[in-house]
């Protein structure tokens, strides 16, 4: 172990499947480092509320913030000018066609106030095993014959943990985003996890709750 800039120490990761309690996040929500992509160790975050965040030539870093940006699906914000293109033709939606399309695409979208855009080559293949298993999802949005918006995320069957998501033309990944919620509410999901704060995931009725309220939905269920 190593001492970081919070209080508790930094956490090795080794072989062996373990993470150490959340709480022992440092303020940034960084909780520890090292150890692999495999199947089995990524569930083994996500249902515990850690996520992997990393770039290309670091170590595998492994966050849990606090507070935790979460969507209530119930809650999801629809604006009258998203109402009339989710009534209409514009957009077609597809589920689980494309999924390396996704990722890759929402690889090549960085933004600047948003954790989980900088997927390497590695988290990739995790991701599409992950996929391949029934457990990683994508919501493809198509205007025409083109692929102009998505995401994907990690279905825990009460919790969707979004990822990422891109847009190539206006309000693509709004558009994937609400259909999700909405599909999540009837499902009577808990939540969309969002990781972190961004005033876009805000205005879409996403809101920030203590990580201990969190942890408490993702471990009350299934």
């Amino acid at each position: 172990m190593k001492k970081d800039s919070g209080h508790h120490p930094l956490f090795f990761v080794t072989d062996r499947l373990e993470f150490p309690p959340v709480e022992h996040a440092n303020e940034e929500g960084l909780l520890a480092v090292g150890g692999d992509l495999s199947s089995e160790r990524l569930l083994l975050a996500y249902r515990r509320g850690i996520f992997p965040w990393f770039n290309e030539d670091s170590l595998i870093l492994w966050w849990s913030p606090d507070p935790r940006m979460v969507l209530f699906p119930n809650k999801i914000k629809v604006s009258k000018s998203m109402r009339k293109i989710l009534e209409g033709n514009r957009f077609k939606l597809t589920k689980n066609t494309q999924f390396e399309a996704v990722i890759d695409q929402c690889a090549q979208s960085p933004r600047k106030d948003q954790m989980g855009t900088w997927i390497t080559q590695a988290m990739k293949k995790a991701y599409v095993k992950l996929h391949k298993l029934g457990i990683a999802k994508s919501y493809e949005v198509w205007e025409k014959d083109e692929l102009v918006g998505g995401l994907y995320g990690i279905d825990l069957g009460h919790v969707f943990c979004g990822e990422s998501m891109f847009s190539k033309v206006s309000n693509a990944s709004k558009f994937a985003f609400i259909k999700l919620a909405q599909e999540l509410e009837e499902k009577r999901y808990s939540l969309i996890d969002c990781q972190v704060y961004t005033p876009h995931l805000e205005s879409l009725g996403a809101e920030e709750i203590p990580r201990e309220a969190f942890i408490e939905i993702l471990t009350s269920q299934k």
